[in-house]
């Protein structure tokens, strides 16, 4: 799995020969339908007990044990749950089993803004930032918009190794929020994301699907000053048993 890009944050072993491997995937949330997804897509590619891939399926818990009759030890003792690898951090290819479990799903959103959904008005400190997206956006004016929401957002401080996919996200939710359009918003990621377009293949598709998951996380979590880095982490699995 590390090899692959996937490392997991959490390995558990629940008995002798069986283990449980937490994926971070994502620093926010993810629609369940999508979490399950990922979970199945695991299961297959590493020989993950496919009964336990839901969403709402919960790991065994280091510290207790496994009480499963046919785990017991030779002295009929159940094993204890144990911690075998832990470590912080969001998968690297996280964002790469997102787009390929939406795609099986056929979870593409088109608007880029749900109908309906008011945006804040810009505050008076966002107003230089929405002045100058309202023009044409040069090379240079993207990189320096898209080092200023790094700077302001705190991302490489708190993420050092960040998933500039993930990113892109947190920054163009920051910029629908404040009322910014959203042609507007493509052009400074298309220009300032780092290496744009990186490893996607189709570019424009990439900053669509970017934006419309922006704008419907903006929809699920529409309080305008909620900081995008302190929401709940989204996590998937592949267990074992």
């Amino acid at each position: 799995m590390r090899t692959h890009g996937l490392a997991p944050c959490v390995v558990l072993q629940t008995s002798p020969g069986n283990l449980q491997a937490w994926v971070h995937v994502s620093a926010t949330p993810i629609e369940p339908a999508v979490a399950s997804q990922i979970g199945k897509q695991l299961a297959h590619s590493y020989g993950g007990d496919l009964a336990s891939t839901d969403w709402r399926h919960l790991g065994r818990l280091a510290g207790f044990t496994n009480q499963k009759p046919q785990r017991r030890n030779w002295r009929g003792y159940p094993p204890w749950v144990k911690v075998l690898h832990a470590h912080a951090g969001v998968a690297s290819q996280g964002a790469a089993l997102i787009e390929a479990a939406e795609r099986r799903l056929g979870c593409h959103s088109n608007p880029a803004r749900p109908p309906g959904i008011p945006l804040p008005a810009p505050t008076r400190s966002d107003a230089a930032d929405t002045t100058r997206l309202a023009r044409p956006v040069a090379v240079a004016d993207a990189a320096n918009l898209y080092a200023g929401w790094l700077h302001r957002l705190r991302i490489l401080e708190r993420f050092p190794q960040s998933d500039w996919s993930i990113v892109d996200k947190w920054i163009a939710k920051e910029l629908l929020r404040r009322g910014t359009p959203a042609p507007q918003v493509a052009a400074m990621l298309r220009g300032g994301s780092p290496e744009f377009p990186r490893q996607h293949s189709h570019p424009e598709d990439y900053l669509r699907r970017t934006l419309a998951r922006a704008a419907l996380e903006l929809h699920a979590l529409p309080f305008p000053r909620r900081d995008p880095l302190h929401q709940q982490p989204g996590h998937t699995h592949a267990p074992g048993s």
